[in-house]
C-alpha cells in the first residue's frame, strides 16, 4: 500500500474531506476547514516521522549527531504552527468598523514586515508590504493592527509574490469592500539568493490596483509618491 492510500495517515483523511468538497488545496490555499480539532497535532507528527525519513535519506545519523536528533520534531512543529500556519489556522478574527464620518481620503499602512517561504523551494521570502485605501461611505475600516494580521495569515503559507499579492488585496476587498485599493510588495527571495544564481542584491517589487486607484492616476501616483518618501525615510 502506498503513503497516499494508507489510512494511519491523518493527511490522507483530510486531503480526502477536500477533495469530496471539490475544494483546491495548493501550496497557498487556506484549508482550516477541513481539519478537525485535534488533528493538527496528529498530522504535525505525522509530517515528523516523515521529516525523519529525508534526513536519512541524506544520509545524516541522527542518532547519534547531537545537532540533528531532534531536527525532524523542530522542522515539523515550524512548518505546521509557524512558517506554514496560514495553511491550517482559520483567518484571524477582524471586527470591521463602520465608516461612521465618512472617511473619503487616502490611507496608507505600511511598511509591513512579512515572512513567507517560496513554494518552489521553500527557501525564505523577506519583505515589506504597503496598502493603499480610498473608502467610501459604505466602506468598512479595521484596527492598523489587523492588516498585519490579515497579511501575516496569507503570507504564512508557501508562496509565489505574484500570486501572495493579489490573495491580499483580494481579502482586503472583501473586507473593507472601499471605492480602491492599491498593495505593493517589496521582497527578498532566498531562493535566488542562497543557490542558483547567488545574487544577494536582487528584489522583487510588484503592486496590485483596484478600484479607483487603477482608474485614476493622480490617485495612484499620490500613493506611490507617499510610499516611495515612506521607504527612503
Amino acid at each position: 500500500m502506498s503513503d497516499s492510500q494508507d489510512s494511519s495517515y491523518i493527511s490522507n483523511h483530510i486531503r480526502k474531506r477536500i477533495e469530496l468538497a471539490g475544494a483546491r488545496y495548493h501550496a497557498n490555499d487556506n484549508i482550516a476547514e477541513f481539519i478537525n480539532p485535534g488533528e493538527l497535532d496528529l498530522l504535525q507528527q505525522e509530517v515528523q516521522e516523515k521529516i525523519k525519513d529525508v534526513l536519512k535519506s541524506l544520509v545524516i545519523d541522527t542518532e547519534k549527531d547531537h545537532n540533528t536528533n531532534e531536527t525532524a520534531k523542530r522542522v515539523a512543529k515550524m512548518f505546521i504552527k509557524e512558517v506554514f500556519s496560514g495553511r491550517y489556522r482559520p483567518m484571524p478574527a477582524t471586527t470591521e468598523f463602520p465608516n461612521v464620518e465618512k472617511l473619503s481620503e487616502l490611507i496608507i499602512v505600511g511598511p509591513i514586515q512579512v515572512r513567507s517561504a517560496c513554494s518552489h523551494h521553500l527557501c525564505p521570502i523577506m519583505g515589506k508590504v504597503w496598502v493603499g485605501i480610498m473608502p467610501n461611505e459604505q466602506s468598512n475600516l479595521i484596527g492598523l493592527s489587523k492588516y498585519a494580521r490579515l497579511i501575516a495569515w496569507v503570507m504564512e503559507r508557501p508562496q509565489i509574490q505574484e500570486e501572495a499579492i493579489t490573495q491580499i488585496a483580494d481579502l482586503l476587498v472583501k473586507k473593507m469592500n472601499p471605492d480602491g485599493l492599491a498593495v505593493v510588495m517589496e521582497a527578498d527571495h532566498f531562493c535566488m539568493q542562497w543557490r542558483g544564481v547567488k545574487d544577494m542584491g536582487s528584489k522583487m517589487i510588484n503592486s496590485v490596483m483596484r478600484g479607483s486607484f487603477l482608474k485614476d492616476s493622480d490617485l495612484r501616483k499620490e500613493f506611490l509618491s507617499l510610499m516611495n518618501g515612506n521607504r527612503r525615510s
